[in-house]
């Protein structure tokens, strides 16, 4: 988890930088009196959004439009950009892997309020995903604290891409383990594994192409709100974003090919089934033809005296099955194939 608490604001330029954490009903008095100032860049993430009454108090304050605040309630499967005289909103979905086996992928609705001087990000639930971006803050790597909010919210996006790549990785990892499971065995359950790794893939691409859009209006967006040399951080994004897809589009493929596999080694294992049953069967004709012919109830048949007549025909019976086995295996359709 990234917090236990509810709220966090950070605090920061250059040579400064400030941790506050509090309860929403704490930020939504003293945020924009106290937080919001020209010559810092000021953070807010919600962990929780439980408490609404505050968030909408907060949202009074800073004159965000009502629906913005009800979108950040409201789970969108292709959310768009929306500009405004003094902010810019959008939410996008993230998408972290699951522990449990059961569900597809553990996913989150993440929206994001950007202002003059001020970057508020709403999450449903406490999630790792911006600890990198705090700790940038927090040490002062790269150029975090040299640059504005459009800048944070570029590395807010860059962390939430990859964790995109981290769930891909755990796909790829997975579908190399089916891999070898279906080349040892057709089991039933390597199948359905196929399946459910292949709704993942699925569901992946769902909530990458939003973010793929979002950060190419944002690249081509004039706002005041986005400084000019910032934009091709986004154009960055958007690259990385369509290397997700380019991933997810060739595990679909080596997915559908394991899937065909499975079918594969299934008929192969029917055919050599097959192959066995008639192997016998046609071992069987000649002999069912002889048992045929002496069980006919004529009252004169030649044989029938004949004193060793059953040890003979019993005889022929054996010599017949061995030379037709004998002629099998040296065309080698007994053989197994591997």
């Amino acid at each position: 988890m990234e917090n236990k608490q509810p709220c966090q604001l950070y605090k920061y330029d250059k040579e400064f930088y400030f941790i506050s954490k509090e309860s929403p009903e704490y930020f939504a008095h003293e945020f924009l009196q106290n937080a919001i100032d020209p010559d810092y860049v000021s953070w807010l993430n919600y962990h929780d959004l439980t408490e609404r009454i505050h968030i909408e108090h907060l949202c009074d304050h800073l004159a965000i439009d009502r629906l913005s605040v009800e979108d950040i309630y409201t789970e969108k499967r292709r959310p768009k950009i929306e500009e405004y005289q003094n902010y810019i909103f959008f939410s996008i979905r993230s998408a972290l892997p699951s522990s449990d086996l059961e569900a597809i992928l553990t996913q989150e609705q993440i929206s994001f309020i950007l202002g003059n001087n001020y970057l508020i990000s709403f999450q449903t639930k406490s999630s790792d995903h911006f600890t990198d971006v705090r700790d940038r803050i927090e040490k002062k790597r790269g150029k975090i604290r040299l640059k504005g909010p459009d800048f944070l919210l570029f590395r807010m996006l860059e962390a939430i891409v990859d964790n995109y790549f981290e769930v891909l990785e755990g796909i790829t990892d997975a579908i190399q383990m089916l891999e070898l499971k279906v080349l040892r065995s057709a089991n039933s359950e390597n199948l359905k594994m196929i399946e459910f790794e292949k709704r993942k893939l699925v569901e992946l691409r769902k909530i990458v192409l939003p973010l793929k859009d979002v950060t190419f209006q944002l690249e081509k967006m004039q706002s005041p709100f986005l400084q000019v040399e910032n934009r091709y951080y986004f154009a960055d994004l958007k690259e990385n974003c369509l290397a997700v897809l380019e991933e997810i589009e060739a595990n679909k493929q080596i997915l559908e090919g394991m899937a065909n596999l499975y079918y594969a080694v299934q008929g192969q294992r029917m055919n050599e089934i097959m192959k066995v049953l008639t192997v016998v069967s046609a071992i069987f004709i000649p002999l069912t033809f002889i048992v045929g012919v002496y069980g006919m109830n004529f009252k004169y048949m030649p044989e029938l005296e004949y004193p060793y007549g059953y040890y003979t025909v019993v005889g022929i019976m054996f010599s017949i099955s061995i030379t037709l086995l004998f002629v099998f295996i040296k065309r080698g359709w007994l053989k197994r194939n591997k």
